[in-house]
């Protein structure tokens, strides 16, 4: 593995988080990502690091798994991230969903008269 500056660290950990919230990979391809890309570490290792079993960080990085929230906050914690809320529609989409012809009603289905 070749050694990264801090800031091509940091580079590869935007795109991995973007792409994730994009939709574009699922929370254990990041994981995987994330193991090997960065750390370059091989699963038995990177578990052992995050105090769980090999066969449970293979399950979360195929997507297998149910890993709790702490067990994936510790994980994401090794990489300077951490859980949070976020849309369940990237921005993007968002914005073409909402530009088609709907409307968005801000008090449910009766809104107040006027």
């Amino acid at each position: 593995m070749k050694t990264m500056t801090g800031v091509e660290r940091k580079q590869l950990i935007d795109e991995i988080m973007q792409l994730h919230a994009e939709g574009e990979s699922t929370l254990g391809m990041a994981i995987r990502r994330l193991r090997l890309e960065v750390t370059g570490l091989d699963q038995e290792t990177f578990a052992q690091m995050c105090g769980m079993s090999t066969r449970a960080l293979y399950q979360l990085e195929t997507d297998k798994g149910n890993p709790t929230l702490n067990t994936v906050d510790s994980i994401l914690r090794k990489f300077g991230l951490r859980m949070g809320l976020m849309a369940a529609l990237p921005a993007i989409k968002r914005r073409v969903v909402a530009g088609q012809g709907s409307s968005v009603i801000s008090r449910g289905s009766k809104p107040k008269r006027k």
